[in-house]
């Protein structure tokens, strides 16, 4: 149908100007500048035909929106917990329980229990001995004087889990021995220290014990030397 034939058939202005954002995208004849050009183009069946269409399109739309599946929420882990403390208000003699298989040590004030928590004890490769023990030196500010980094000349380290006297030294390099704040020893180099606890319930440490810096200060302010430690497995 001629353009100046189609300009002149009636349509309905209202279902045009509903749909002239769609006109734009299917309609076959060259994208006009101005909207009233495409309502003078349109013959009178197309506009209801295209108003149909845009009705389909939207409901389309709205199913597939109903549909789609939401992005799940991403769940955040609680961190374990390392302690529980009830013994301030206990008073008396102070006992430490560590059980190696279950990485945890359960403290009883006066008798009473005051609280426990998780340790790291020795790896297989390191074990922690067990046995009756107690408290022989206490130490706030200690270093180990047998594992720590290697460090060279230009303060960089060389090696993070060095031996001292092992590990090789290099030239103007030196041995750092690792902080162990709150050292409570127990027998030879083996004693209870603040430390990390990468994994609670497992063993990490070259012999020592373990504790969260928390629970160690809190057993280094309550627990006097001779204070007995039992060690089982």
């Amino acid at each position: 149908m001629p353009l100046d034939i189609m300009a002149e058939t009636r349509c309905k202005p209202g279902k045009v100007r509903a749909v002239f954002p769609f006109l734009l995208l299917f309609s076959p004849f060259p994208c006009p500048a101005k909207p009233h050009q495409v309502m003078a183009a349109l013959p009178p069946s197309f506009a209801p035909r295209l108003a149909g269409l845009c009705l389909t399109v939207a409901a389309l739309g709205l199913c597939s929106c109903q549909h789609a599946k939401l992005p799940e929420v991403l769940k955040v882990e609680e961190a374990p917990l390392l302690f529980k403390w009830y013994g301030d208000h206990l008073t008396g003699p102070v006992k430490v329980r560590i059980v190696l298989s279950e990485q945890k040590a359960y403290i009883t004030r006066g008798g009473e229990d005051a609280g426990w928590t998780y340790v790291a004890a020795g790896t297989p490769g390191h074990p922690t001995p067990p046995g009756s023990f107690s408290i022989i030196e206490k130490v706030e500010d200690k270093h180990s004087t047998s594992w720590g980094v290697m460090m060279d000349a230009d303060g960089n380290v060389v090696d993070s889990d060095a031996k001292n006297g092992r590990t090789p030294v290099p030239p103007g390099g030196r041995f750092v021995g690792a902080p162990m704040p709150y050292w409570m020893r127990i027998k030879g180099a083996i004693g209870m220290h603040a430390g990390h606890i990468p994994n609670p319930g497992d063993p990490a440490s070259h012999g020592c014990i373990r504790l969260p810096r928390e629970m160690a200060q809190t057993l280094f302010s309550i627990a006097p030397l001779g204070t007995p430690v039992q060690v089982v497995r």
